[in-house]
């Protein structure tokens, strides 16, 4: 028997040691992942071997454990472990091998057990990081690599066209024709401003005949302040934005939040470098030039922090178990961090191991080391408590000096009040009859509220006995008015205080820095041992996060600083990538990696790998300017094409993932909901500020308005909203986490729970019912009719004209001017004496036309608002 375990275990190491031929099963590839899934945690792991077995290599599979081999190569009825996931008794949880892993791993060892390449010969305790871990796409180092050629024929523009036909070519496809100039400027509108172009905007644009009339149209839209708009409401997809903490049924409003949407439109609007935008999020207080007097800056440096406070957060919540709430804090706040810039799941390694990529427990909690000196559990503050003054060092003193100067002068007054009244009422009191003396000082001394019958007779016998400020004045002129002085000396200091703001920001704790625990399970009962600061193993032999010692006389650690220079420094392979990509995505609708938030093993490989690295090379070289990066994207061909559909594309590039053509696609909610005010007339223009205030109606749907109810949550009376404050862009719109707005709730707003990695876009029936009957629907088709009633006069050929063209941006044939004409008629007779008010669920009265006419128009234009042509993009 040991004479067959050492043949065995020589068979082993004679295959460990040769190369796989091609097309082989080989252990690397095929067998490894099912083990890491399923196996590696008990075997390989964990802190203790179970059964001495560990799984990690074939050559330690071969060895065995305390039952001897786990395998045999070639020798597939005498592996031990095949026989156990087999019948099922491994692995001992409900999760159990499927039917075809398990022949894999059969096939495998009848093969030979081979493996591509020579093992490592040692093997330490915990996640074993390979050299096919390591040679991951996704972890080497990014290069521009060489553009390959095109021709004159291939229409090609850009290096994107270049990179794109190279793999078209292969499939027997070039690209599309163009667009035609009217879908193109739609386009192009709708993905830089959100919204539709005007009219005047589609003529200009249609009698521009020079040869770069659309790239002076590009350079238009990038400049408008609505590109800010749309491009930072991506960015908050990513940042999991909300004005609400979320964190159970309470879901507290963050007063403050909406200053860190503001500042994400600017930085769009400005171009800041992404590079630095990152930076200022990440560690925004730690770049601070001088907390002497903050610059504009350095306030929006502090603003910028926002980003880390953007998870659900309850701590400030009463009967919350604190533990629980401020770890779920940290947990989120990493897996927004993760998702925006490393395009991993590290939060998966939270509790253990990754089950699929090599980050190994210490990794989450080496990031969570550097956002602990902020986020310290043991010295926690609540929500509110983190808001940061935006008075410097000297204005914050200057302000409590002058504080301290006005309470020195109304201590002054209450004391000389007091003063005054005990001596004015011992004079009034002696004035009166002996037998009223005791009553009267009673009475005077008593809360008007509170007093008898008889003290208010008494008052009303000496009315003096009241005690008013007429008569204090009358008895005591004099000192009255050095009371009066004082009162004034107070509000006169405190006028001269510098004004005061808070923003919702992240700093860090004073004092010595928090250790960092590993927790057991991811449970904050159960800390092991202490982890310092850092960033992913994987990284660290060719690029590892060098994070400062503590400096006495700084205020912070240094650490989220360190961390964000790592991030966006050139050398680091993924957060450049991660970019470029979300950028591909949201102007294609389907990225490169059609996983924006997993670059990892279960995420999807790149469609075009060279064509992503060569991007994310030119988007660092070009300083990290997006603008840049939409001009190069938007240029290409390979935007510009039709999105006609043929039947050799759909069948050669059923999914467009060669970009042979441009994918039509469909109104993100917002866009929805800002094009139909848009083209009702009714969209106001007004930008940045506090949001406008989403509530729940006694229906149970969430429109926009200002909650007013009563202590028992009975609804009072409707508070109006300010005139103009509901027809404002959408990404104002407050985010209520218990409360989305049900119109952009229906369209597939970003669900951030606590990040959206990615937005759904679905066709469902609530849309339609949307589109029928919602209040918001029927008003603004009435306004819509009203439009064309004014600016296309009374004939109904022009107005159907002039609704063709707001809705769908384009001209009417004959026939459908025709068909509209006959509509309008025909609704018009079948409305006459039948026109009625209608009520909507929650008592209000929605507007209704006047006339027949009006009714048949207004009928019309929800259907156009309505169409699959305005609710999509070609």
């Amino acid at each position: 028997m040991i004479r067959w375990y050492l043949a065995a275990f020589a068979v082993g190491l004679l295959a460990a040691s040769s190369r796989a031929a091609e097309g082989d099963l080989v252990f690397e590839d095929h067998i490894r992942p099912i083990f890491k899934a399923y196996c590696f945690e008990c075997h390989g792991e964990g802190e203790k071997l179970s059964g001495e077995l560990d799984t990690r290599l074939q050559r330690l599979l071969v060895k065995g454990g305390q039952t001897g081999p786990a395998i045999v190569p070639s020798k597939a009825d005498l592996s031990l472990l095949l026989k156990r996931v087999q019948t099922g008794e491994m692995p001992p949880t409900k999760k159990k091998l499927t039917t075809a892993q398990i022949a894999v791993i059969e096939k495998w060892i009848a093969g030979g057990a081979k493996v591509r390449g020579p093992e490592p010969e040692k093997v330490g305790t915990g996640l074993l990081i390979t050299a096919d871990d390591r040679a991951f796409w996704f972890f080497q180092p990014f290069t521009k690599p060489a553009t390959p050629p095109m021709t004159a024929e291939d229409h090609g523009r850009t290096p994107i066209d270049a990179f794109l036909l190279a793999r078209m070519k292969a499939k027997k496809l070039g690209f599309s024709s163009d667009a035609d100039k009217r879908v193109l400027i739609r386009r192009a509108t709708f993905d830089l401003t959100g919204l539709p172009p005007t009219l005047d905007e589609t003529e200009a644009f249609l009698k521009d005949t020079s040869a770069d009339a659309y790239e002076k149209l590009l350079d238009r839209l990038l400049a408008s302040p609505h590109y800010g708009e749309r491009w930072g409401r991506h960015w908050l997809d990513v940042a999991g934005y909300a004005d609400s903490e979320g964190y159970g049924e309470l879901d507290t409003v963050r007063a403050n939040a909406w200053k860190y949407r503001d500042y994400v439109i600017r930085s769009h609007n400005e171009d800041r470098p992404f590079d630095r935008f990152i930076q200022e999020q990440i560690a925004g207080d730690e770049l601070i030039e001088s907390r002497e007097k903050y610059s504009p800056a350095d306030v929006d440096r502090l603003i910028a922090t926002g980003f880390l406070r953007m998870a659900p957060d309850g701590t400030g919540q009463p009967n919350v178990e604190q533990k629980i709430a401020r770890n779920a804090v940290i947990t989120d706040t990493i897996k927004i961090v993760s998702v925006a810039f490393l395009g991993l799941t590290v939060n998966c390694a939270q509790c253990h191991h990754h089950r699929y990529d090599p980050i190994p427990q210490d990794d989450y909690y080496r990031l969570r080391a550097l956002f602990e000196p902020a986020y310290d559990l043991a010295k926690w503050k609540p929500p509110i408590a983190r808001d940061v003054s935006l008075l410097g060092a000297a204005e914050a003193k200057l302000a409590k000096q002058l504080e301290a100067e006005a309470v020195k002068f109304d201590t002054e007054r209450v004391k000389l009040q007091k003063a005054q009244a005990d001596e004015v009422l011992a004079k009034i009191v002696a004035t009166l009859p002996e037998a009223k003396r005791k009553l009267a000082l009673t009475t005077a001394k008593t809360p008007a509220n509170r007093r008898t019958a008889e003290m208010k007779a008494l008052i009303k016998e000496f009315p003096d006995v009241e005690m008013t400020q007429a008569v204090l004045a009358k008895l005591d002129q004099e000192r009255n008015d050095q009371i009066q002085k004082l009162s004034k000396q107070a509000a006169e200091a405190r006028t001269k205080k510098p004004n005061d703001e808070v923003v919702r920001a992240l700093t860090e704790y004073p004092g010595p820095l928090p250790a960092t625990h590993l927790l057991h399970r991811g449970d904050p009962d159960q800390p092991k041992n202490a982890v310092e600061p850092g960033a992913l193993q994987i990284l660290d032999d060719r690029f590892p996060l060098k994070v400062p010692a503590k400096t006495a006389n700084v205020p912070s650690s240094g650490r989220r600083l360190a961390f964000a220079r790592w991030l966006t420094d050139p050398k680091n392979p993924l957060t450049a990538r991660v970019i470029v990509n979300r950028v591909w995505l949201n102007h294609f609708g389907q990225g490169i990696v059609s996983t924006p938030g997993d670059f990892g093993k279960l995420g999807e490989r790149p469609t075009h790998p060279e064509l992503l690295d060569w991007l994310a090379a030119d988007f660092v070289q070009q300083g990290w300017s997006l603008k840049k990066l939409h001009r190069l994207i938007m240029t290409s061909t390979a935007y510009r094409q039709d999105s006609r559909r043929d039947e050799m594309r759909d069948r050669v590039d059923p999914d467009n993932d060669l970009y042979s053509r441009m994918s039509i696609r469909r109104l993100e909610a917002e866009e929805v909901r800002d094009t139909i005010l848009h083209v009702s007339g009714k969209l106001e223009g007004k930008i940045f500020g506090a949001p406008v205030p989403v509530k729940d109606t006694e229906a149970g749907q969430f429109v926009l308005g200002i909650e007013n109810k009563d202590g028992a949550g009975r609804f009072l009376a409707e508070i109006p909203l300010a005139a103009g404050e509901e027809y404002r862009r959408s990404v104002y719109v407050q985010v209520r986490r218990s409360k989305p707005y049900y119109v952009l709730d229906t369209f597939d707003a970003a669900a951030v729970e606590p990040v959206c990695e990615i937005r759904n876009s679905s066709t469902v029936t609530p849309q339609s019912l949307l589109l029928m009957n919602s209040e918001f629907i029927l008003q603004q088709a009435l306004a819509f009719a009203h439009r064309l009633e004014k600016e296309a006069g009374t004939n109904p050929a022009d107005r159907a004209r002039l609704g063709w063209r707001l809705a769908f941006g384009r001209d009417p044939s004959a026939e459908q001017v025709g068909s509209a004409v006959k509509f309008l008629n025909d609704q018009t007779k079948l409305l006459k004496g039948k026109i009625e008010p209608k009520v909507t669920p929650k008592g209000n009265v929605v507007p209704h036309p006047a006339t027949p006419e009006q009714a048949a128009l207004a009928v019309w234009c929800q259907a156009l608002l309505s169409g699959n042509a305005f609710l999509y993009v070609e």
